[in-house]
């Protein structure tokens, strides 16, 4: 009894400290989920002979087609981002921007690397969320005379939320399962696989989705630091890339955190006791 006391005394103190946030967290988890989008449309603008070289020289296109490829991942990329920014047809905007995802892996050939595969899915979990938030937003406004109404945005939000944390957390399998396994790593792939689970099956879902944010700010901080870097450092815009991809990963934790984890969680079953 004292332990859950002491959870929800923790709970209610961060719910203090995070109010004077709370009407800014959905504008702040979109363009988080869209920054990485926006920086590789600057980079693509910035960086054009070079990727058309790239497209041109390692990865069989044509010219024309090099240029096709760019001028439209840039395209879509900003428009189905500002979209997304704005909450405007977000429908269009996850649907332009997975595209680009699927686009930039089959254009660029990384889509069977698993580095780029697990950021892939959860940059795709993120999107979800942003599909499932918009959803939800539908289903609240169908509201009459009080009563809430159960209908298809509703039920398909829950589920997409549900799809959305499993996606979202495959980032971590990176950080639980790669690299050598020392004590110190080993602390942290256990924090981190716990806090997976409870976003998975939507226990203390904010709170776990809070941590592993803060694991992952903490990480990229330390792990992506290409402001570092000369700007000829050939690490430089790899790590720029990996950084902004985890900025929008993180986005969708923010509208987890936001929204919450949905009706098909522990969360929302606990409340029916």
């Amino acid at each position: 009894m004292s332990h859950t006391k002491a959870i929800a005394q923790v709970e209610e103190l961060l719910d203090r400290i995070g109010k004077p946030l709370k009407p800014y967290l959905p504008i702040i988890a979109r363009f988080l989920l869209v920054v990485t989008f926006l920086e590789d449309s600057v980079r693509m603008c910035t960086q054009y002979s070079d990727q058309k070289f790239y497209l041109r020289k390692h990865r069989g296109f044509a010219t024309y087609m090099a240029d096709v490829f760019l001028i439209t991942n840039v395209s879509i990329m900003v428009a189905c981002s500002c979209l997304a920014i704005a909450k405007r047809h977000t429908e269009v905007a996850v649907a332009g921007l997975f595209s680009v995802v699927l686009m930039q892996g089959f254009g660029y050939g990384l889509i069977f690397e698993s580095s780029f595969l697990l950021r892939a899915l959860s940059i795709t979990g993120g999107l979800v969320m942003l599909l499932a938030d918009a959803m939800a937003g539908k289903s609240k406004k169908s509201i009459f005379a009080g009563i809430p109404q159960l209908n298809d945005e509703n039920m398909q939000s829950t589920y997409l939320q549900l799809f959305g944390r499993i996606l979202l957390v495959f980032l971590f399998m990176s950080f639980i399962f790669a690299g050598e396994m020392t004590i110190a790593r080993g602390i942290v792939a256990l924090i981190a696989f716990v806090g997976c689970v409870m976003v998975v099956i939507g226990f203390k879902a904010k709170w776990s989705a809070g941590m592993l944010i803060l694991f992952l700010s903490i990480s990229n901080v330390v792990l992506n630091n290409w402001w570092s870097l000369h700007h000829l450092h050939p690490q430089r815009d790899f790590q720029r890339y990996d950084f902004f991809q985890n900025l929008s990963i993180m986005g969708g934790f923010l509208l987890l955190v936001n929204m919450g984890p949905g009706g098909l969680s522990m969360d929302e079953k606990k409340k029916n006791f």
